[in-house]
């Protein structure tokens, strides 16, 4: 199991549309094979922020999302959304055991 949070900061005027288009890439991204699980978070202190948690079967996972039509999509809408580039840390599962996803 490979865990990615990437973290988003967007623009005051876009967190509505942001939420939109990340709740359908989201949508579409648990339907792929790879992909486990996929949640959008928001900060509860600054509605501004946000993180996906991203939890792909096999290190493979993540290349094979990136070339979906709905995350090329969602990449696209939310570009000039973004306050700043967004980052993200890769993590491995420790506890619990990764079959039970």
């Amino acid at each position: 199991m490979l865990i990615v949070h990437v973290f988003v900061h967007v623009k005051p005027g876009c967190v509505d549309a942001f939420k939109t288009a990340s709740i359908k890439n989201a949508r579409n991204s648990v339907q792929e094979p790879g992909v486990a699980r996929f949640d959008v978070i928001q900060q509860q202190d600054d509605p501004t922020r946000f993180i996906l948690v991203e939890i792909y079967r096999s290190p493979d996972a993540p290349a094979q999302h990136k070339e979906t039509s709905h995350y090329k999509k969602w990449r696209d809408a939310v570009e000039e959304m973004m306050a700043e580039p967004r980052k993200s840390i890769k993590h491995i599962n420790i506890f619990p055991a990764d079959n039970l996803f």
